[in-house]
């Protein structure tokens, strides 16, 4: 009997454990805005202060996945991963029984870092786990943990500090960490990498124009995401005119935008990568100039930021996914290369948005820009980027 396409077949279940850990790292990193208040008067500091642990968070990101992929550069993917994740398992623990603001302070620092290094581990490894047509919908289902976590994880660590207090989230996402930690165990190999190529052949990957641009793009596309997505609060409450509690519910339209958004790069971006950039493109940026017009009618928000999430996160996804196949000369840092850009937006994006707050829609049109520079990118480097991820 014939065996069926690899691109049917099941995904290995480690990897889901792998999204489960992605997962309880995206809820750490976002959950905290629901929590400051409780946080800062229980450890007697100001509001203003605790957003510290939110800026430690998003350094740590930054220059965490290529200092920790470096470092763990000799390791198996196993020891690797575990590693990370024991170390962001217990920084969690460490900040749920802290009494020390300073202390939870370099917690979220250390939980960066293992966060990064986790990721950019995870990205290679994940892609190892299956047939190299899949790599991108094993992509998919890692990062899908990070969408989940901004409908599900973030609400559900609000609700939890809200009814038991913020320490309580803090010991949930440790918890979360101990399936993922026996399912690295399980499912990824323990032997070494293989065959190693020198650190400086590495980095040497880095200069590769087609891997710039592609990092420049992906690096300019979720700084357009995460600068409109931070600001979404004055919008809803102020143009659109609805009260707090349509926060939430514009905050999860996104995020389950993104997580179809998500899974849609997953079941395309393996052969239609070229398609998805070329027709998503240019709809993300008609995207975010309709949400600035259209911000004081509610419906038309509301949908737009469904369809916006989805847009962002289907090209977040292919370029991700195009990324790696670009350094395959550097199995060691190409996931760190991935990770590294993606943060690099994450940060930039909600710094660029916060001058133009002047006005409650100039995050959408910040992002229009940056949407645009990224299509003034490709269409200017012209070359398409080779490998599995550019057949159509």
């Amino acid at each position: 009997m014939p065996l069926p396409p690899a691109r049917l077949l099941p995904l290995p279940l480690p990897l889901y454990l792998l999204a489960l850990a992605v997962f309880a790292m995206g809820t750490s990193e976002f959950m905290l805005a629901g929590l400051l208040p409780d946080l800062a008067r229980d450890l007697g500091v100001s509001v203003g202060a605790a957003g510290a642990l939110t800026s430690a968070f998003a350094v740590g990101m930054v220059i965490g996945a290529p200092l920790m992929a470096v470092l763990a550069r000799g390791w198996s993917g196993r020891a690797g991963l575990l590693g990370f994740v024991l170390v962001f398992l217990a920084a969690h623990v460490v900040g749920a029984v802290t009494t020390s603001f300073p202390v939870l302070l370099l917690s979220r620092f250390v939980a960066a870092l293992a966060n990064a290094g986790f990721l950019a581990l995870a990205l290679t490894s994940a892609t190892a786990m299956v047939a190299a047509d899949r790599k991108a919908r094993a992509l998919a289902v890692l990062l899908g943990g990070t969408t989940v976590a901004t409908v599900a994880g973030v609400p559900g660590g609000a609700l939890l500090g809200s009814l038991a207090g913020w320490r309580a989230a803090f010991w949930a996402v440790a918890a979360l960490c101990v399936p993922a930690a026996l399912g690295v165990l399980w499912g990824v190999p323990g032997g070494g990498r293989g065959e190693r190529t020198s650190l400086r052949g590495e980095f040497r990957v880095l200069r590769a124009p087609r891997l710039v641009r592609v990092m420049v793009l992906a690096a300019l596309v979720n700084a357009a995401t995460f600068g409109a997505f931070t600001f979404l609060a004055p919008v809803v409450t102020g143009p659109a005119g609805l009260s707090a509690p349509w926060v939430s519910v514009a905050l999860v339209l996104f995020g389950a935008g993104s997580f179809a958004g998500v899974t849609l790069a997953g079941r395309f971006a393996d052969r239609h990568a070229d398609r998805l950039l070329a027709v998503g493109g240019p709809l993300l940026l008609v995207g975010w100039l309709a949400l600035a017009a259209l911000a004081d009618r509610p419906a038309a928000l509301l949908a737009l930021l469904l369809v916006q999430g989805a847009l962002s996160f289907a090209l977040g996804g292919t370029l991700i996914a195009r990324i790696l196949y670009e350094a395959t000369g550097a199995p060691a840092l190409a996931g760190a290369y991935a990770t590294a850009a993606l943060n690099v937006g994450a940060v930039a994006g909600p710094l660029l948005a916060a001058p133009v707050l002047v006005r409650p829609t100039g995050p959408f049109l910040l992002s229009a820009g940056l949407v645009a520079a990224a299509l003034a990118v490709g269409v200017v480097s012209g070359s398409r980027p080779g490998g599995p991820a550019s057949r159509c």
